[in-house]
Order: C-alpha cells, then sequence, then structure tokens
C-alpha cells in the first residue's frame, strides 16, 4: 500500500460525498400522495433542504477549521442518519419539510468538510488524484441514487427510500471515529473564537441568495417578494462585510480572497457551473419537445454526463498532479465552449446526433475541470483554510446551478420574445421556430461567460501550494 496515503480517511472522505450527494428528488411525487399533499407542498421539502445546506455550508467548513474536520464529519454522518431516519416516520408534510431542513444540515456538514479532508488523506503530489476521486465518488451517487431509490419505492415504500441512508450515515459515523481517534489531531483554534454575528449574517445572505434566484422559490412564495429579498440581501452583505473588516476574530477571512488562485478557481468555478445547468435545464425540452424523443431516450442520453465525468476525473486528477491545475481546468473550460458552439447550431430538424454530442462535450468539461479546480481551490491552501474552501467549492457550484437554471429561463423568455414578437408567459416550445432560435441565442450568451472561465483558469496564479 502507498505510504503517502491514509486510505481510511479518504474512504470516509469519498463515502461522505457520496452518501450526501445521493439523491431523494425520484421519490417526491410519491411522497406527496402518500402524505395528501400537492406539488406546490412537496417542493418545500426540497426547498427546505437547499436552504440548509447551501445556507450552512460555508459556516460549518469555517467551524470545521476552527473545531477539527473530523469531529464535523462524523457530526455530519450522525446528523444526517438520523434526519434520514425522521424523513422516513414522517406522517404530515410539515414534519418531512422540518426533517429534511435538519437532513439538509447534516449534509452540509458532510459536504463543507469532505475535498479538505480528501486534501489531508494524501502528501501534496496525489492531490489532484484524491480531488479527481472525489468528484467520481460525487457522480457515482447520481448515477446510482435514482435507481436505488426507484427500486426501494417498487417493491417496499418511499419511506425506505431515506431509510436505506441511516445505516450508511451510521457507518460513516464510525470511520470517521476511528480515523480520528487514529490520528489524533489537535484543532487549529479554540472554539471560543467563532464569530457568531459573523455566521448568522453569513446565512442571511445564502440563504436570500437561493430565495432570489430559485425559480421554484418564486412559485411557492410569489415574484412579488423579491425586490424584499434582494434589500435584505444587499442590507446582509453590507453588515457582513463591515463587521468582518472590524472583527479581531472574523469568521471570514477576506484577506483569502486576495490570493488570486483562490478567488480565480471560485470565479471559474461559477461560470462553469452556471453554463453547465443552463444546459442540463434547457435540452430537456428541446430533446422531448422539438426532436420528439421520448423521455427514455432523454434519459439515457443525460446519464451520458455522470458515466463520463467517473471516467475522466481520475485522469484529470493524474494530469493535475503532473502539470499543475492550470492546464487541465482551462482545457475543460474550452470544452464547454465547444459543447455551446453545438447548442448554437441547433435546429428544428437536426439530427439526435449533435445534441447528444453537445452533452457528452459538456460532461467531458466537468470531468476534467473539476479535479483540477477543486485542486487549486482547496489542496493548495493553507491547511488552516481548507474547510472554508471546500465549503466555498460546494456552495459556489450549488449558486451556479440555481443561476444556471434562472439564467436559462431568463434569457430564453427575452430571446424569444426578441425573435417573435410573443411575450412568452411560460417556457413551452409550441412555435418550434421561435424556440430553437431563442435556444440559440441563450447557448451564444453562455459563451460570452465562458470567456471570463476560460481567462479565470489560464491566469489564477501560482500552480504551488501557499
Amino acid at each position: 500500500m502507498d505510504s503517502r496515503v491514509n486510505y481510511l480517511l479518504l474512504a470516509t472522505a469519498l463515502l461522505g460525498t457520496f452518501f450526501s450527494g445521493t439523491a431523494t428528488r425520484i421519490s417526491m411525487p410519491t411522497v406527496a400522495q402518500s402524505l395528501g399533499t400537492d406539488l406546490l407542498g412537496v417542493s418545500w421539502a426540497l426547498l427546505s433542504y437547499q436552504l440548509s445546506n447551501i445556507g450552512l455550508s460555508v459556516i460549518f467548513g469555517r467551524i470545521s477549521d476552527l473545531w477539527g474536520r473530523e469531529k464535523m464529519f462524523a457530526l455530519g454522518f450522525l446528523v444526517f442518519a438520523v434526519s434520514s431516519l425522521l424523513c422516513g416516520f414522517s406522517q404530515t408534510v410539515l414534519q418531512l419539510i422540518a426533517a429534511r431542513f435538519v437532513q439538509g444540515v447534516g449534509g452540509a456538514m458532510l459536504q463543507s468538510s469532505s475535498r479538505a479532508l480528501a486534501s489531508e488523506s494524501v502528501t501534496e503530489d496525489l492531490a489532484g488524484r484524491a480531488q479527481g476521486y472525489m468528484t467520481t465518488a460525487h457522480h457515482t451517487g447520481f448515477i446510482l441514487g435514482p435507481s436505488i431509490g426507484g427500486l426501494m419505492i417498487d417493491y417496499f415504500s418511499w419511506r425506505w427510500s431515506f431509510f436505506l441512508l441511516a445505516p450508511i450515515g451510521f457507518g460513516g459515523m464510525l470511520l470517521a471515529l476511528m480515523n480520528m481517534k487514529r490520528r489524533q489531531v489537535a484543532p487549529q483554534h479554540a472554539i471560543g473564537s467563532i464569530d457568531y454575528l459573523g455566521a448568522a449574517l453569513l446565512f442571511a445572505i445564502t440563504t436570500t441568495l437561493v430565495f432570489i434566484f430559485d425559480r421554484r422559490t418564486h412559485q411557492l412564495i410569489g415574484s412579488s417578494t423579491k425586490f424584499f429579498l434582494f434589500a435584505v440581501f444587499i442590507a446582509s452583505l453590507a453588515a457582513f462585510l463591515a463587521h468582518e473588516s472590524r472583527a479581531r476574530s472574523p469568521f471570514v477571512n477576506l484577506e483569502l480572497f486576495k490570493i488570486r488562485r483562490f478567488s480565480f478557481s471560485v470565479v471559474s468555478l461559477l461560470v462553469v457551473s452556471i453554463c453547465y445547468a443552463l444546459t442540463g435545464f434547457l435540452m430537456p425540452f428541446y430533446l422531448q419537445d422539438i426532436l420528439r424523443l421520448t423521455p427514455t431516450q432523454v434519459g439515457i442520453l443525460f446519464m451520458a454526463p455522470s458515466i463520463l465525468t467517473v471516467a475522466l476525473a481520475p485522469v484529470s486528477g493524474f494530469m493535475t498532479d503532473r502539470l499543475g491545475p492550470r492546464i487541465p481546468a482551462t482545457v475543460g473550460v474550452v470544452f464547454m465552449i465547444i459543447s455551446l458552439v453545438a447548442g448554437g447550431m441547433l435546429r428544428t430538424d437536426s439530427h439526435w446526433l449533435l445534441p447528444a454530442m453537445l452533452i457528452v462535450v459538456g460532461a467531458i468539461t466537468n470531468g476534467i475541470f473539476n479535479p483540477a479546480n477543486s485542486t487549486a481551490m482547496i489542496s493548495m491552501m493553507p491547511k488552516e483554510h481548507r474547510g472554508f474552501a471546500s465549503a466555498m467549492n460546494h456552495v459556489t457550484f450549488g449558486f451556479g446551478n440555481v443561476l444556471g437554471v434562472a439564467l436559462g429561463g431568463l434569457s430564453m423568455s427575452l430571446a424569444f420574445e426578441f425573435h417573435t414578437g410573443i411575450k412568452a408567459a411560460t417556457l413551452t416550445a409550441e412555435n418550434p421556430a421561435g424556440f430553437v432560435a431563442a435556444l440559440n441565442t441563450t447557448f451564444m450568451a453562455a459563451i460570452l461567460i465562458c470567456v471570463l472561465g476560460i481567462f479565470t483558469s489560464a491566469l489564477r496564479g501560482a500552480e504551488k501550494s501557499a
């Protein structure tokens, strides 16, 4: 066995990424029927998880830097496992919403520390490969999660799609405790140094951003509240920056964003996440409503991204260890631009191979870019800040997905109105020529966003860790 690798720690980090990324969305229609609610009611169960997961990730990432990442990871497994049992035992939709919020708390504890732990499980010369394995584990969860959840629903009950997570969570907790006992790592700082006001303001910032950009949120609470939420966001951000700049022990060290390698990696990840989510949001409409592919055929096409990512992520990790993160990350963004160019060429009568190429090339971006960018963003940071960097990786990816869907919908509506002169109340393909023209415009506009990603990836700074 390679003495440069702490296999127990790496396995624990991999399990946390796979476990917390396992999808339960497939059970939601059955849950709504069982609990006597509708799509709107069950949507709150999805939103409550998203709010706590994204809103608390940076907070738990920073706390893990102070308290100890293994402790946070073990607690995350425990919270996720117990809350999964509570989800399964829920008798009303309100109980499920509350349990899903707690489940999001556990997910935030896991996802905020997982990549930082992976970077600490190996020596510096293997950091890229560790991040490649993490990307593989994450997407393996996306491949297997819906299939396993579907089997649980068909042969047992929707409740078992949650119950099944509990023993895995308790097992992960034991692994984390075993590794913590073996390593006996001391925390970097005392827990009393946490800036609670800064943490509260940060939670307000992240949750209001989710509310502002998430399309499902607008359907649940009404778009008229958007201006109020935007005002809350601006006020929270201003108060946070003012407080953190004066605090003796700031919750977020704003000086970290002066490290070009870190800040440029954050921007690169945001750009790629936006474009990737935009593609994933719009392509099913085109494939089903324009090309008339069946849902099964579309589902098979969309299995390709996760499969290719699982295959390419370790290769990207190896390249990153040999060449540094700059080249693989930049090449990954180039593939995204090629994918978007294919989107600009779609027609109402295109052969299905063209959109298939778009999806496959975009998947190559995911597999090559993520491990390299995660290495630059996390593994090359000072150890005392890797928990925060790992959490920023997770939160940036989450916001990129939310923004991609929001911007995709907005661009399609504006472009459809421009090309047809018809105000688009909803995103449909009743006017195929107008829909495809709007789709082309949206993809071409996304290319402009990707140019920023090329710039930040290629000019991110030194290849050596801090």
